[in-house]
């Protein structure tokens, strides 16, 4: 009897009627030719387990897929190709409804007050996602040293423990991460006191970690150091058009890292050259868009920006094609963005382009409010550290020496 010939080869198996919908899936995320050879090749030898051991689709799940991933293994592809393949695989057949949702494990109840608490940040005090495995991380730590593996009884704590919770791994920190640790158990510490949990607000007996305002300079680039870094983006390629426009967008508007990858297609008003910010804490702005950037970004759109459904405004160079996933991808580009025009500076990330953007205005004559305002501040204090780099005005203010040179 006559086979018809499939991708997966010329018998058919379980996984025979889902290949050309996963080869759609795959092709439309810009996987290169190479990466869909080996990806078929990896659904080859699972189709031909579940073929051998009996099994259909509606069998599949997380240790189906591991014993297929022993297999995959032993034929020498790479474990994480493997692990990427069957996961998407087993994602697109539950979408599809041909297979199992993933069994729900049963939540202990540290982890039902831990999804809890997140939801509270997300849904009622707008917090970022970025900024949640840090509230998670020090919650969980701080449960876990009073009450271990056993019920949590709220009932128990005291004003001791928070204050020895702190003592203990305060030190473990420098001064940044230390006030983190801080204002996340304090945090938390006040959500059990609003849920009811605890009958005191024990966010009181946090100590403090020793922190002297205004006592640090902002890192910041020369002009010429930031012309010099734009100047050596290869505007020639895609990914340089796209990294000339997220660093304009830095240098020019003082944008944060997060910010640019919240950035969708409709926030930029091409009639009235303006640009919508989703800034801290869900608030929105609109600023106006240089000619410069803006021709940027166009050019960008035009030329280098991949086609896809996805709406963000920037979009990842490799597959899957799609929108960055946290700033951290954007401060890791202008690291390498500097390292390449060999600017050297203490920090790398893209902060420094806004710390660069504030000094240079207010050498330019700008007043404090006015940076303030570009960079959309909400208190005067955040600001005021630039004071300290306008030397000039600050030598105007500065005492003779006694009996020193008049």
């Amino acid at each position: 009897m006559k086979t018809t010939s499939t991708p997966l080869g010329g018998s058919f198996g379980p996984l025979s009627s889902y290949i050309n919908h996963y080869l759609s899936l795959i092709r439309e995320q810009g996987y290169a030719p190479g990466s869909l050879y080996e990806q078929v090749h990896i659904l080859k030898i699972c189709n031909r387990w579940m073929k051998r051991t009996g099994r259909d689709v509606h069998d599949l799940d997380e240790a189906a897929m591991l014993h297929c991933l022993r297999l995959v293994s032993r034929r020498g592809y790479g474990r994480n190709a493997g692990v990427s393949t069957l996961r998407r695989l087993l994602g697109m057949l539950r979408r599809l409804g041909v297979t199992p949702a993933a069994k729900v494990k049963r939540q202990t109840p540290l982890e039902q007050l831990l999804g809890a608490y997140e939801h509270f940040h997300l849904n009622e005090r707008n917090l970022s996602p970025g900024s949640l495995p840090h509230f998670r991380l020090h919650a969980r730590r701080f449960l876990t040293e009073k009450f271990g593996d056993g019920p949590l009884v709220f009932s128990l704590l005291r004003a001791p423990d928070v204050t020895a919770f702190i003592q203990r791994h305060a030190h473990d920190h420098g001064p940044f991460n230390a006030r983190h640790l801080v204002r996340t158990t304090r945090s938390l510490l006040r959500y059990l006191h609003y849920k009811g949990l605890v009958e005191t607000d024990l966010s009181l007996a946090v100590p403090k970690v020793a922190r002297w305002r205004l006592s640090t300079l902002p890192k910041h680039l020369p002009a010429a150091q930031v012309r010099q870094l734009l100047h050596h983006c290869d505007r020639k390629s895609a990914l340089g058009r796209r990294n000339y426009a997220i660093l304009l967008l830095l240098a020019r508007l003082g944008l944060r890292a997060g910010e640019v990858v919240k950035l969708r297609l409709e926030d930029v008003d091409w009639e009235n050259a303006r640009i919508t910010i989703c800034g801290k804490g869900g608030k929105w702005a609109q600023l106006p868009l240089p000619a410069d950037v803006a021709k940027a970004i166009a050019n960008y759109l035009r030329h280098a920006r991949p086609r896809g459904s996805c709406r963000q405004l920037f979009i990842r160079d490799h597959a899957p094609i799609e929108g960055f996933k946290r700033g951290g991808s954007i401060g890791n580009m202008v690291k390498r963005a500097l390292k390449k025009a060999g600017v050297v500076s203490g920090r790398n990330g893209a902060h420094l382009l806004r710390h660069s953007l504030a000094t240079d205005m207010l050498r330019k004559g700008a007043s404090l409010d006015e940076i303030g305002e570009v960079l959309r501040h909400r208190s005067f204090d955040t600001t005021a550290i630039y004071a300290k780099v306008d030397l000039n005005s600050l030598r105007a203010l500065a005492l003779p020496w006694p009996g020193g040179a008049r």
